[in-house]
């Protein structure tokens, strides 16, 4: 049975407690014992509906349909971890050079921005008026925490993944790689109004639109600015965790 006691003891007992409880999470979503993650994802998804019945709350005590976009993003940071989920199944059985592992992990990388876009979503909060501030504040944190939970559990497993083929310091490098791809995906996200539907359905006008700032990056301070707001975020968030994960799990990285 998946252990919960250190996650919903951590509000007592410290922050460090809080990484080891989702240590012992994700370490649960690697074992065989539970048919690909499937009773971590439980875990998850009960986090999910928690955070859709205080979205329900706001809209029955208010009458009023607002924030439609944090369900939205919540599902597709789900898509992410799914996605994991059944690369990490393939990679029990066959090669990653594999079509359908690398057409997996392509649409991982195309969804895993999703998770960590939700940060930006802070940004609607100065629609808010004073006396509904508290509560939207809780709600808005609610649904982002999630989505980033959502979004580093599968980096996790990605990166436990390369550290069965590759050393640690070029997992490590990988790892910043993609971090740094979902920084860029978020600012095409919030400031160029890009999706991840459109690499697909869009490409010849996304690359339209970025044309001048692939060309000439640094005339472009506001994009140079946002990637690495959202670089420094989201690696430093994920190298924390990792250092503390790893010495709860005790981790041993495949040598140089």
């Amino acid at each position: 049975m998946l252990n919960l006691h250190p996650l919903l003891s951590t509000s007592f007992r410290g922050p460090t407690l809080y990484f080891q409880g989702m240590s012992t999470i994700i370490s649960d979503m690697t074992s065989t014992r539970f048919s690909g993650g499937i009773a971590a994802i439980r875990v998850l998804l009960m986090a999910s509906i928690v955070c859709l019945l205080f979205y329900a709350f706001r809209m029955y005590r208010l009458g009023e349909v607002v924030f439609s976009y944090l369900p939205w993003n919540l599902f597709l940071a789900w898509i992410p971890l799914l996605l994991m989920v059944v690369l990490v199944r393939l990679l029990r059985k066959q090669a990653w050079s594999n079509w359908p592992a690398l057409l997996t992990t392509l649409a991982w990388l195309l969804f895993l921005p999703n998770s960590f876009y939700m940060v930006s979503d802070y940004i609607h909060l100065q629609e808010l008026t004073a006396d509904r501030i508290l509560y939207d504040v809780v709600l808005f944190t609610m649904f982002v925490a999630t989505g980033l939970l959502l979004g580093y559990s599968s980096v996790f497993l990605f990166h436990m993944e390369l550290l069965k083929r590759v050393n640690r310091y070029t997992a490590a490098r990988i790892i910043s790689a993609v971090l740094l791809l979902c920084s860029f995906a978020i600012y095409l996200g919030r400031d160029l109004r890009w999706n991840s539907w459109d690499v697909l359905f869009h490409p010849q006008g996304l690359l339209f639109d970025l044309s001048n700032q692939l060309l000439h990056p640094f005339a472009y301070g506001d994009m140079v600015s946002t990637v690495l707001l959202f670089f420094a975020l989201t690696g430093g968030l994920y190298y924390v965790g990792w250092r503390l994960v790893s010495v709860a799990l005790q981790i041993t990285p495949r040598k140089a």
